[in-house]
């Protein structure tokens, strides 16, 4: 009886012709080289006996036959009764070498993945040796015309290019049919790609389709990191049945979606609130925080096609309810994709299908390793569900309004990323200028003057919230607080008359003037429902020089004597006019009990300045009875 090794010699002398000359020898060496180099650069993904010299030599001493055919046909095949060792590696090389040859091969070796099992001589000469029921299970599970292979390559383009899922279980078969029986069987992942992969070939496709095969072939059996073909089905069929009639419940697999999205959605990712799956207009509040709307399934987006989506964002931006919808640019929704719900459908039913057996595993009675083998598939099917849920929910429709002109329309973003999918979001509009965190008083005084949103001289700061969170033409704020700290912010501007606006506390109807009206200094304690207005510069300037001539300053009741530094006015702002700057405050109405003043001091002589208004102002204030003074002083630096 031959050997292994001397099988590669008696083959190859009766099978092919001898290499007469120096460049076959040269074609030789190069394509032993080329498989070695691949072996040992990538040694994590074949065995390791593959990445020395003496398996270099192998590979040419059985050239052009690749040594694994020979070590599955003498290792696995020989163990069959029927099989002779020599005679029957002949009768299979023969077919196979002649099969190869008719239909014009070319690849550089003959390898366990490119054995055509699909031709009817190549199949009878390796089933005449198993049992009859082989020829099913290779017409569907190996390398039939419509076998399952087949059409993993077809759906997924990145496999298809190589053939990937045929070459492996190709592979996986010529190293487990024969041995399907026994007690250690099976080949293991590096060896199913030893036997399938060739040079300029990436072995993580193949490991893909290696996955992918072993996720829904039926007869296809996998404990660990070893695949082995048997003539008994899997629970693999047991899923797939299940999975099937997952489809007459739609609700089931909605159901399942929306729990595993909303178990996503629990970070924020920066909004104020998450509204998911609203079932009608009125489950969504109207605020005036900047929200995220999650529709459902049964609102998917295309784009350019008409969808449900845009019909339902619509119906909710307008409505709330039986009443019209008040605070519009706050609403911005994520879709999910329509061409890629199937896939997550798909994924889900599965997962359903595999949860349903582990639950269901003492009465269904299976052995230790199915139940191994279906929480793998289950654990495997979980994990395809969270990596899609995100490739499927991809699309945010945003409500935009170029100008009060314009009609309001949707623009589509598509998300991309790791984060969660609220944080995706949340970067997304940030990064586009969709949703505003920090506002800047002059882009305030801007959009003030260009809507313009004044209500005659001023508008309240109410108003100013409202309109925000109103009008889809103007930017959109997370939430009404950007809005009073840009607010805070441009009353504090040291060019308030020039880039941003004055503050006022309320409008005095009867005298027709603004009361506490404050330009270039602090503001405190406002929120959204406050009461103050924002007044024009102009307007403000105007008042505060009127009141300066008439003498009614608004900043003193009831003091009794002294007189303010030069370059103070009476109305709380630096004299520009040249006005009464050190009137005596005796000479102010009986009826003032308050003082307040500001004065610009030269950067260089504050000291000299702060001591001319400690002695002129400050000093004659202390000693009236139970006054209390308190002075700052703030600078501003730029």
């Amino acid at each position: 009886p031959a050997s292994a090794e001397e099988g590669f010699e008696i083959v190859r002398r009766r099978l092919f012709e001898p290499l007469r000359d120096a460049a076959q020898y040269a074609d030789r060496d190069a394509v032993a080289r080329a498989f070695s180099d691949l072996y040992s650069s990538q040694q994590q993904e074949f065995p390791s006996e593959c990445a020395n010299i003496a398996y270099e030599n192998r590979i040419k001493a059985a050239y052009p036959i690749h040594p694994e055919v020979f070590d599955r046909l003498y290792g696995d095949w020989s163990t069959l009764l029927k099989f002779q060792r020599t005679r029957g590696v002949l009768r299979l090389m023969a077919a196979v070498i002649h099969s190869l040859w008719e239909h014009g091969d070319r690849t550089p070796l003959i390898m366990p993945a490119t054995i055509p099992i699909d031709e009817p001589r190549v199949q009878s000469e390796m089933t005449r040796y198993l049992s009859d029921n082989w020829a099913p299970i290779i017409e569907k599970d190996v390398d039939g015309p419509e076998s399952l292979p087949r059409r993993i390559d077809a759906e997924v383009a990145n496999l298809g290019k190589f053939t990937a899922t045929r070459r492996v279980a190709r592979t996986i078969f010529l190293g487990s049919a024969p041995t399907s029986d026994a007690a250690h069987h099976g080949l293991d992942d590096r060896r199913i790609k030893l036997g399938s992969v060739m040079p300029g070939e990436n072995p993580a496709v193949f490991g893909d389709a290696l996955r992918r095969l072993a996720s829904t072939a039926t007869y296809l059996f996998q404990d660990g990191n070893r695949f082995w073909y048997s003539t008994q089905p899997t629970v693999t069929k047991l899923a797939e049945d299940r999975a099937e009639q997952l489809k007459r419940n739609p609700d089931k697999v909605a159901q399942e979606i929306e729990s595993r999205l909303r178990a996503e959605l629990r970070d924020l990712g920066g909004f104020y609130k998450i509204h998911p799956f609203p079932r009608a207009s009125q489950d969504v509040p109207d605020e005036r925080t900047t929200r995220l709307v999650v529709l459902g399934i049964d609102a998917s987006y295309s784009k350019g096609s008409p969808n449900d989506a845009e019909d339902a964002v619509r119906k909710i931006l307008e409505m709330r309810g039986s009443v019209p919808r008040l605070y519009r640019n706050t609403l911005v929704f994520l879709v999910a994709d329509k061409n890629r719900l199937q896939d997550l459908d798909d994924a889900v039913r599965r997962l359903l299908a595999w949860q349903s057996i582990v639950n269901e595993k003492e009465s269904l009675n299976l052995s230790p390793f199915q139940v191994r083998q279906a929480e793998q598939q289950r654990q495997n099917a979980d994990s395809t569900v969270t990596a899609r849920i995100p490739e499927t929910f991809q699309w945010l429709l945003v409500p935009v309004q170029p100008s009060p002109r314009e009609s309001v329309r949707l623009e589509a973003l598509k998300l991309s990323g790791s984060d969660s999918l609220a944080i995706r979001a949340f970067k997304k509009l940030r990064a586009e200028e969709l949703l505003i965190t920090s506002f800047a008083a002059s882009r305030l005084r801007m959009e003030l003057d260009s809507v313009p949103l004044w209500r005659g001289d001023s508008v309240k700061v109410k108003q100013l919230v409202d309109d925000f969170a109103q009008y889809v033409y103007l930017p959109r704020l997370l939430s009404p607080d950007v809005l009073i700290n840009c607010i805070k912010d441009g009353v504090t501007h040291s060019m308030w008359e020039q880039e941003t606006f004055a503050w006022a506390d309320s409008w005095d109807e009867e005298a027709q003037r603004f009361v506490g009206l404050k330009g270039g200094m602090p503001i405190q304690n406002i929120d959204e429902e406050s009461s103050g207005l924002l007044v024009k510069p102009a307007v403000a300037r105007l008042q505060m020089e009127r009141e300066l001539e008439g003498g009614k300053p608004g900043f003193s009741e009831n003091s009794e004597t002294g007189s303010l530094p030069e370059g103070v006015s009476e109305s709380g702002v630096p004299n520009r006019t040249g006005g009464p700057a050190d009137r005596p405050l005796s000479s102010l109405p009986a009826l003032c009990k308050r003082f307040y003043g500001t004065v610009d001091l030269d950067p260089e002589r504050v000291g000299r300045d702060a001591s001319k208004i400690a002695e002129e102002v400050i000093s004659h204030l202390l000693v009236q009875k139970g006054a209390t003074v308190r002075v700052t002083l703030e600078i501003h630096a730029t």
